[in-house]
């Protein structure tokens, strides 16, 4: 099969390429990279005026499946991806049963293989059940084909056990992606301690709790010498010790989502539990400190921590409705809005931290590129096109979203995954 991209502006941020280009992909792969390619046996996309680059890549997804799957399926979770230009996603472990044993990873890789051609990493658990107690069996998890272990959602709380499950990650090759919160400090509380949590005379999730734990797999990274990769980060300081720790030689890398860049805490007076996430939303500050982050490389990549909950769940009260929100679908609408379309970063970078470097944290050398012989795996979008988020009309069995009614610049048009169109915008 043979798919012909016509006159797309093609952005590479990891070969430097750019300009106006043809783009031939054939067998899955990609053939030619030219100017006026005649392919007369080709389906063809006219992609004149439009973003060509390799497909997202979304490190870390909730997709719910199994035990959870009134939330989200591997199926619908995977077609969201598609709407919203990922073509590799990984997905984390906190599902019922938890991806724990080399029959879950085998598991999610049966029924991503049924979903719509989105490839589906999974990604198993530093500890048995998430509870903390006793370490996986690393080896065979890697051999089943987890790309990476985390506790995300229940972080591991012991040091020790988290110091042991970092040596034998090493040992594997495998990072661990790591949830930086103090448990007991934050507990279940709904929002950032601060202004807001006064406010509403709640108890708040103090920006310390997570910049407590980031300092401790920052060190705990440099002292055995694992790959260490902090999850949604969204605090200044928190911030700042990734960035000390990175120029001292640390292998450690992070990333942070789309709300955290765009939304402070404020939006929980008028979103209420739309807007509760873990970490939490924060405050102006925070915000500018996670931009400068993402300009000078602090912060390796653009996750959307995408967290599908039922309508009746988030319909409880802000105290007890569940944290998170659903991004896959608006993860590069709001990106290029909040970040693109205001200067604060050039495309190539914003598709650097999308595509190229969530694919080397977890070491999938075929993802992220775009160059002769890689794999098909690409997104076409207009980065101009405005358009309003309507939740109805998302893939995803989640509608908890924020941005539900807002407006925003740029848009997917094609998702095409080893040389075949997913996903096609419908006018």
């Amino acid at each position: 099969m043979k798919l012909l991209i016509r006159q797309g502006r093609l952005v590479d941020p990891v070969g430097g390429i750019g300009g106006i280009m043809d783009i031939l992909l054939e067998d899955g792969k990609v053939a030619v990279i030219g100017s006026d390619i005649r392919e007369s046996d080709a389906e063809i996309i006219d992609a004149r005026g439009l973003t060509v680059c390799a497909g997202l890549v979304d490190m870390h997804v909730h997709l719910r499946e199994p035990g959870f799957e009134y939330k989200e399926t591997i199926e619908t979770g995977a077609a969201a991806a598609a709407h919203g230009g990922f073509t590799s996603i990984a997905c984390m472990p906190n599902t019922r049963p938890v991806t724990d044993t080399p029959e879950g990873i085998d598991f999610v890789k049966q029924k991503a293989a049924q979903a719509c051609g989105i490839h589906v990493w999974p990604i198993g658990a530093v500890s048995r059940g998430q509870k903390g107690q006793e370490l996986t069996d690393f080896e065979a998890l890697k051999a089943a084909g987890a790309v990476a272990l985390s506790d995300d959602g229940v972080p591991v709380q012991n040091a020790n056990l988290m110091r042991d499950g970092l040596i034998l990650a090493h040992r594997q090759n495998l990072t661990v992606l790591s949830h930086c919160e103090d448990a007991d400090m934050v507990k279940n509380y709904a929002v950032n301690e601060g202004r807001i949590s006064r406010q509403l005379r709640i108890n708040g999730r103090p920006a310390i709790a997570e910049e407590l734990m980031v300092a401790r797999d920052a060190m705990l990274a440099e002292e055995t010498g694992a790959a260490v990769h902090i999850c949604h980060i969204s605090t200044a300081k928190s911030v700042a010790l990734v960035r000390r720790y990175k120029r001292k030689g640390v292998q450690i890398t992070c990333e942070t989502c789309p709300q955290y860049f765009s939304l402070t805490e404020d939006e929980i007076l008028t979103q209420g539990t739309m807007a509760r996430v873990n970490p939490p939303l924060r405050t102006k500050t925070d915000v500018e400190a996670i931009i400068e982050g993402l300009k000078d490389g602090t912060i390796d990549a653009i996750a959307t921590d995408h967290a599908p909950h039922s309508a009746e769940e988030k319909a409880r009260t802000l105290t007890e409705a569940p944290s998170g929100m659903v991004g896959l679908e608006t993860a590069l609408g709001v990106t290029l809005t909040y970040l693109y379309h205001t200067k604060e970063l050039p495309l190539s970078d914003i598709l650097r931290k999308m595509t190229i470097n969530p694919a080397c944290i977890l070491r999938l050398p075929t993802k992220g590129r775009l160059s002769i012989g890689a794999d098909g795996d690409m997104v076409i979008f207009d980065p101009m096109e405005e358009w309003t988020v309507d939740p109805e009309q998302f893939a995803s069995k989640g509608r908890n979203t924020p941005f539900a009614g807002k407006k925003l610049k740029g848009k997917v048009k094609y998702t095409i995954v080893g040389g075949k169109v997913v996903y096609q915008d419908k006018p």
